[in-house]
């Protein structure tokens, strides 16, 4: 299997004026969020449809995730279906990341920026959008399979959605936010695999990274209360082997560090009074 390598970015994609930016695009980060993690209703409602949107962005290109198609082409895709509907790309411009999605192939973790790749038989591709609109985000990821791929990566994606619909079902308002890790990384754990500790899922809502952090291994310093209306995301990353990782000189691409394939999955969540409601389905 040949490693994934960097290939040529294209130029970056149009927003249509119209559109409203978050307030970090082109500066070299986001204000700092200084609000409450516990959202009202009127916030609610306002995330609950760009993460709608965002799912079905998700589900769009994960359909055009096939042999031959270039990573840069399933951009376009998730950045024109994102302005058709008045939503802005959230990682566009967001610290310098120049492309509208992520895409990480094979043994990418985290954050590929897509170009000009062609994508092969076997591969698996993961594939993360986040929607802005109404002044709120709505962040998600899968990861999906290309062509024939083989029985071992098959399964670390078919477990890795396991482990967050695992780590979904740990979420009680009452109980603290390092349950999340310690179920995910408990369940990682009888296959062999490595949990990916250094990014994580996030706090979410006016702010894309609201600074509260939910680790996808056993954290007891995460010690956060969960609480009803409080919204953010988990999104194991679950590699075939070692969690330790490079990055490459882009600032931007997350690899595994031994070269094994990786997955992920995210959703973004609303504590209710029972549980967790999942935001991101289409």
């Amino acid at each position: 299997m040949t490693p994934v390598a960097p290939a040529l970015i294209s130029p970056r994609r149009a927003v249509p004026d119209a559109i409203a930016r978050p307030e970090y695009v082109d500066k070299p980060g986001p204000e700092r969020f200084t609000g409450s993690e516990v959202k009202d209703a009127d916030t609610i409602e306002r995330i609950r449809i760009a993460a709608r949107l965002a799912a079905q962005a998700r589900e769009l290109v994960g359909s055009h995730v096939q042999p031959g198609v270039t990573t840069d082409e399933l951009d376009r895709v998730g950045h024109e279906f994102l302005c058709d509907h008045g939503a802005y790309p959230s990682t566009l411009g967001y610290k310098g990341f120049p492309k509208s999605l992520c895409t990480s192939v094979n043994e990418v973790i985290c954050h590929g920026i897509p170009d000009a790749r062609v994508i092969e038989d076997g591969d698996i591709v993961n594939i993360d959008i986040t929607a802005f609109i109404n002044g709120v985000h709505g962040d998600t990821n899968a990861t999906f399979l290309a062509g024939d791929v083989d029985e071992e990566t098959r399964l670390l994606v078919e477990r890795t959605h396991e482990a967050l619909m695992r780590g979904i079902a740990a979420v009680k308002p009452g109980r603290r936010l390092n349950v999340i890790g310690r179920v995910i990384e408990s369940y990682a754990k009888r296959f062999g695999y490595g949990v990916v500790r250094d990014f994580t899922g996030h706090g979410i809502g006016t702010a894309f990274h609201s600074g509260l952090i939910v680790p996808h291994y056993d954290a007891p310093m995460y010690d956060d209360e969960i609480q009803v209306g409080m919204t953010f995301t988990i999104e194991p990353m679950l590699n075939l082997g070692t969690h330790e990782w490079v990055m490459w000189d882009d600032g931007w691409t997350v690899v595994t560090r031994d070269g094994r394939r990786s997955a992920q999955f995210e959703h973004t969540l609303l504590v209710t009074q029972s549980g967790a409601e999942i935001l991101t389905h289409p």
